[in-house]
């Protein structure tokens, strides 16, 4: 066709050359008489540079009788392609080499070192856009094992793409699947968000007849427990039972973490759930030890008359099965009653006395004890003795042979009164039973301190962790910043924090300035903000409310002081308020914030809980904060070496929790 179209393209220069030379060739008196014939020459002459310039015209070869052409008029090529034809022919184009590609154990190795280090968009890129680029199709197991990164994360808006990708690309979903989804939800920081899609999720396995195993069971119980829906958690136990499926200690645990987003009543559910595991006989782990410390710290007993009904039911049920005998029923004691108390008890034979002293609801046997009023039980520290205290909790454990770990003494630490001898306690015990301590235990220690207000005491536990050969972390002097009072242990601890190449972080900063919006310091106040401006920091919303407080606190102040104008102490208030508030003003001007109001500054500077797994992840300022070293586990040294008896806080030396 090339060739023709050549030959006919020759063939019409030769002709258009031979008429110009006849042309050229007529005498000046036909030119005169004949003045078309000049112009269809000058054409000619100019058509012919046209054509020795682009060798033929698209409408000469339009009009050629051998070549095929259309009806329509041509249209010329755009001098841009599309994005999808660019797309297309780089991808027939540049072909994969076959050493490029890697096996699905190679593939699975890299999704799995990305997310032992919490790099979540570089696992999921692995999955999304290199095997794309390796022109490999991926299979269910790669699939699952993002979308159960994806789900210890929390990032569920993600781990439901990579679902229905999975159904798209027409692979099957496994028993795995669900429960990676549901433990999607379960860490999901959207709680409504969660339960919406643990329902629907719940949905498509009814729709689709699929029979759940023991493992989604579990997960679906911590996912609706987690999401707070109680009711629906304690239905899919009754379910799994109805199915005769195997109802162990795990499934006790994600009930316990259900009790304890309950924050008004968990404490009264955990209760159930406890003593509903020992008529089942499921034995307790440590983790079940733990999550009922959680609940005593965190959660309430509810309504009173609730709680008792409760209580009764508890000790009727853990009762052994004897002969019934005239006696009025057990009840709990009312408060402040002149007559003999009654009490709740349990007798474990027929001729055994009613026990005394410290009330124990935590063993398979439990007792009142002597006299309980239920409404004074409002700190953890009450709860705790309702379980018979912080001794009687460690002896349960070593009843069942569970040996108490360094989690178990932190909530137990977090938990017991707030005195320096009960503290002393926990760690004569931790000597004793040869507990290694991590610094996550001293932190608390020094964060239960400093809220007391005991700052000599917080400073005096950076001795026990460098005799335990611990070091500070960053959380260290985060609660250490608790206690700076005035700009000058500030300002000693910021140097320190320097000095150890740890880098100050907002909280830090936040707790800062809670002390001193709290002294009324406004040179204070000031510093901080100076240093998070200098520092280039975004304040979190836990920041702008310690300022709005202090603010509001001092227009009242300021009223206050403009009513009575010879009040004392007006003008200095007067002069440091007014410098405060111009330096409050470009402070807020820098930060995008002024003219806002808390609401409206809480929104520009909250940061979505996903936009960390959009982004790739750089390496952190301090070893802590490394992503290479976060998975590592932490140190953990022996305390012998502390001298527990020469601490502070009385003459009474610590003891063991008996």
């Amino acid at each position: 066709m090339a060739s023709l179209i050549a030959r006919t393209v020759r063939r019409h220069l030769l002709l258009r050359a031979k008429i110009s030379r006849d042309l050229t060739s007529l005498p000046p008196t036909l030119n005169r008489l004949f003045p078309t014939a000049r112009l269809v020459h000058t054409s000619f002459a100019a058509f012919n540079r046209t054509i020795r310039d682009d060798d033929i015209s698209l409408l000469e070869a339009k009009q050629d009788p051998d070549t095929f052409g259309t009806l329509s008029p041509s249209v010329p090529e755009p001098d841009r392609l599309d994005e999808g034809d660019l797309r297309e022919e780089n991808f027939l184009q540049n072909l994969p080499a076959r050493s490029q590609k890697l096996s699905t154990k190679q593939y699975a190795d890299l999704i799995k070192g990305h997310l032992k280090n919490r790099r979540v968009k570089e696992a999921i890129d692995v999955l999304e856009v290199r095997m794309k680029e390796d022109r490999v199709k991926p299979v269910n197991y790669l699939f699952n094992l993002v979308i159960g990164g994806c789900a210890r994360v929390g990032y569920s808006k993600k781990a439901f793409q990579l679902y229905n990708k999975m159904k798209q690309h027409g692979l099957k979903v496994t028993g795995g699947t669900y429960t990676s989804l549901f433990n999607a939800c379960a860490n999901t920081p959207f709680v409504g968000d969660g339960l919406e899609k643990a329902n629907r999720l719940r949905e498509i396995m009814i729709e689709k007849g699929y029979e759940p195993n023991e493992s989604n069971y579990n997960a679906m119980i911590k996912a609706y427990g987690r999401c707070a829906d109680l009711k629906t958690a304690f239905a899919l136990v009754d379910e799994m039972q109805a199915k005769q499926l195997n109802i162990n200690t795990d499934t006790f645990n994600f009930l316990l973490q259900a009790c304890i987003s309950d924050a008004e009543f968990g404490f009264r559910h955990a209760l159930l759930v406890w003593h509903k595991m020992y008529r089942m006989r499921a034995v307790p782990d440590v983790y079940s030890f733990n999550l009922l410390l959680r609940s005593v710290r965190d959660c309430g007993l509810g309504d009173l008359d609730a709680t008792t009904q409760v209580i009764e039911q508890i000790l009727t049920e853990s009762q052994p099965k004897l002969p019934q005998k005239e006696s009025t029923e057990p009840a709990l004691i009312e408060e402040s009653s002149s007559d003999a108390p009654k009490e709740l008890q349990t007798t474990q034979q027929s001729d055994e006395i009613v026990p005394e002293g410290t009330p124990n609801l935590l063993s398979r046997r439990p007792h009142l004890g002597s006299l309980v009023s239920l409404g004074q039980v409002t700190e953890p520290q009450d709860r705790l003795l309702l379980l018979g205290g912080a001794s009687n909790f460690l002896e349960e454990m070593l009843k069942l042979n569970i040996q108490p770990d360094i989690k178990t003494m932190t909530e137990l630490l977090d938990v017991v009164p707030p005195t320096t001898v009960a503290e002393k306690q926990v760690l004569s015990t931790i000597r004793r039973l040869g507990i290694r301590c991590d610094i996550d235990f001293f932190n608390i220690l020094i964060k239960k301190r400093s809220m007391r207000f005991d700052y000599e005491g917080a400073r005096e536990v950076l001795t026990m962790i460098r005799t335990a050969r611990l070091e500070p972390d960053i959380v260290t002097y985060g609660v250490l910043a608790l206690g700076c009072r005035t700009q000058d242990e500030a300002r000693a601890l910021l140097k320190e924090m320097e000095e150890v190449g740890v880098r100050v972080n907002i909280q830090i900063l936040g707790a800062m300035l809670r002390q001193g919006t709290a002294m009324k310091n406004f040179r204070y106040v000031t510093e901080i903000l100076q240093i998070v401006k200098q520092e280039r920091f975004k304040p979190n919303e836990k920041f702008l409310e310690h300022l709005d407080a202090f603010n509001r606190q001092c227009e009242k102040m300021d009223k206050k002081y403009d009513k009575n104008a010879r009040r004392a102490g007006r003008e200095e208030f007067k002069l440091e308020y007014n410098r405060y508030k111009l330096k409050l003003d470009h402070w807020m001007d820098h930060m995008g914030l002024k003219g806002l109001k808390l609401d409206d500054a809480r929104g520009v500077v909250r940061e979505h809980p996903w936009e960390q797994f959009k982004q790739s992840q750089a390496d952190g300022f301090e070893d802590t904060k490394n992503p290479k070293l976060r998975h590592k586990r932490k140190k953990q040294h022996s305390i012998r070496k502390v001298q527990v008896d020469e601490l502070g806080g009385g003459e009474q030396s610590g003891g063991r929790l008996e």
